[in-house]
């Protein structure tokens, strides 16, 4: 990563610098800048329980949440991803009426081809809200304090991923595609010293602004443990 603070080659002499982990970066533009600060980063608050970024977001919390730990950004999917089952939703739904125009079912008693209906879109709308709630809840939370990743995979297993910010080695991003570009969204993966190697955000918006925030999160949580060092 490159230096954050540039200083002069006689102060270079006076001063020893501190190490700080290296991170990747897309580019410069995802590195924090001179004098910010994560909480600088993240000035909107988010008021939306359905934002796909929400900085600072109020009345969330999670299950694992320390007493004094604060969420910073909660993110989840951007919501272009969820056009495909969308489409496929409204195209099951038109289904019935396309059948019923093809293909005479007179041969069939009305009140059986009614049974048949409402199950056909019984099951229609049980898919559509499982889409929904997998979107909703597959959620990924960055606080002062960790990462973590929460993850439903069905409606009755969830599995959480987390790390300490002290514990994130290297930040990368992968934007790739016509559609990932235009809307600006992308993965960030996070690769740990903890138990868990690497942590995934995937199709998350803004991938570069969060990893900006993740990069001065590990700064200030270094400059934290040299100035505790030095006193």
């Amino acid at each position: 990563m490159p230096d954050i603070f540039v200083a002069s080659k006689a102060k270079e002499k006076e001063e020893k610098k501190p190490v700080v982990k290296k991170n990747t970066a897309v580019d410069n533009q995802d590195l924090p800048q001179k004098g910010e600060t994560a909480k600088e980063l993240l000035k909107e608050r988010s008021r939306s329980i359905w934002a796909a970024f929400a900085p600072r977001p109020t009345k969330i919390h999670f299950e694992t949440q320390e007493a004094k730990e604060k969420v910073l950004l909660l993110v989840r999917k951007h919501p272009i991803t969820n056009i495909p089952w969308i489409l496929l939703v409204i195209l099951m739904a038109l289904a019935p009426f396309l059948v019923f125009a093809i293909t005479n079912f007179d041969f069939v008693p009305a009140n059986f081809r009614l049974i048949l209906t409402l199950f056909w879109y019984l099951f229609v709308f049980a898919y559509g809200f499982e889409r929904f709630l997998s979107w909703f809840f597959n959620v990924n939370i960055i606080t002062d304090e960790r990462v973590v990743d929460v993850n439903f995979p069905n409606i009755l297993y969830r599995d959480i991923s987390q790390t300490k910010i002290d514990q994130v080695q290297d930040v990368s991003v992968k934007v790739g595609g016509f559609v990932r570009s235009l809307f600006n969204y992308g993965d960030v993966l996070i690769q740990t010293a903890g138990t868990i190697p690497e942590i995934e955000f995937i199709d998350v918006p803004f991938p570069g602004k969060i990893v900006k925030i993740l990069n001065q999160l590990v700064l200030e949580e270094e400059q934290e443990k040299l100035e505790g060092r030095a006193r």
